[in-house]
């Protein structure tokens, strides 16, 4: 199945460049030029990456992503803009944007990004049961997505990157708000009830997953 691609671009001439070139290498591309009918999109459909330009009528990119991210939507996201001021780019990346390319650019070098961008997010964890995505932080057991708190996915990503080896107490303690040994426990056996990952405490040493 192909990636699906939104592409947020009020210029029509690039809009339907960059779409010509992105479905020819493959994916699917659907292409809006508001804010408005962006976030509509969103809503209505999944998608696999989202492209953005800032200038855009109704709702700006930025403030468009910031709702998204607001609404738990982890969806990898590109900013392509004229903006090329430190501050809107350092705000781009604050919002949650995981990449931004400077206007004028060759419609080739984002699809250089996207390609990056769309085969990291291809490599999927299976463990058991459990199928995580490190790009979208999505986790789901027996096909069905599981919600993390903050903490618990942070703790969840050290054990499912390390199955095998022993993660020390004080890295995983650098997740918690208020670390301390018996708030770490707490905070593993919640993790174990929610994924049912088997997690044992090697004492003095740290905790693994086998």
């Amino acid at each position: 199945m192909s990636k699906r691609i939104l592409l947020l671009e009020d210029d029509n001439l690039l809009g339907q460049t960059l779409v010509e070139l992105l479905e020819l290498n493959g994916y699917s591309v659907k292409l809006v030029t508001s804010g408005t009918k962006a976030l509509d999109e969103s809503y209505d459909d999944i998608f696999d990456l989202y492209i953005f330009d800032i200038n855009v009528p109704d709702i700006d990119g930025l403030e468009l992503l910031k709702s998204l991210r607001d609404a738990d939507d982890k969806t990898p996201t590109i900013f392509i803009s004229a903006m090329v001021d430190l501050e809107s780019i350092s705000n781009a990346f604050k919002i949650g944007a995981d990449d931004y390319i400077k206007k004028p650019f060759f419609p080739e070098e984002l699809l250089i990004r996207v390609n990056a961008k769309l085969s990291r997010k291809a490599s999927k964890i299976i463990y058991n049961n459990l199928e995580y995505d490190p790009s979208t932080k999505t986790l789901k057991k027996d096909g069905h997505t599981i919600a993390l708190g903050e903490v618990q996915e942070q703790l969840f990503s050290l054990f499912i990157h390390n199955i095998g080896q022993v993660v020390s107490a004080d890295v995983l303690l650098d997740c918690l708000e208020k670390p301390s040994p018996a708030a770490l426990r707490v905070a593993i056996t919640k993790l174990k009830q929610t994924t049912g990952l088997n997690i044992k405490n090697l004492r003095s040493i740290g905790y693994i997953i086998e």
